[in-house]
């Protein structure tokens, strides 16, 4: 009976855990499992550092690398409290962008292409109608020659 209790308890704190927003930022959200990587990997850089045999005390006021550990781990975990307050990004959707392209794509090729353009002119005004000249006058006669003066 106790192990049925115990399992009971466990499988609903699993799915108390599991519906955390935390956890499933967590699970979402590489950068933020990145920064909480860093910040472990340098304290415990940095707790290795104070435990190498020096005092405790001349390793935290003049140990450069020490410091500089800590300052990463605690640069890391702000970060990554700073992400979990924001909760999770928003993608921004970038429908203009594909739009703009489109509009610019086409502009290229009706400026280019000279077929296409006049595709798209006989499409808008309708066929180019053939316009032939014919004259409904008569030629004019050549001017009369000079008459020849003897002398």
């Amino acid at each position: 009976m106790a192990a049925k209790s115990k399992a009971a308890k466990a499988g609903s704190a699993a799915l108390a855990v599991k519906s955390s927003p935390y956890v499933q930022r967590l699970m979402q959200d590489e950068e933020l499992r990145e920064n909480l990587k860093t910040a472990f990997d340098s304290a415990r850089a940095a707790i290795d550092r104070l435990g190498n045999g020096k005092p405790p005390a001349k390793v935290i006021l003049d140990d450069k690398k020490f410091q500089k550990e800590l300052s990463n781990a605690s640069e890391a975990l702000r970060d990554a409290a700073q992400a979990l307050r924001e909760g999770p990004k928003k993608r921004k959707r970038r429908r203009g962008h594909k739009l703009l392209v489109l509009v610019v794509a086409a502009g290229l090729a009706l400026a280019l292409s000279e077929g296409l353009r006049n595709k798209v002119l006989d499409l808008l005004f309708g066929a180019e109608e053939e316009f032939d000249y014919t004259s409904t006058t008569a030629p004019a006669s050549p001017p009369p020659a000079p008459a020849a003066t003897a002398s």
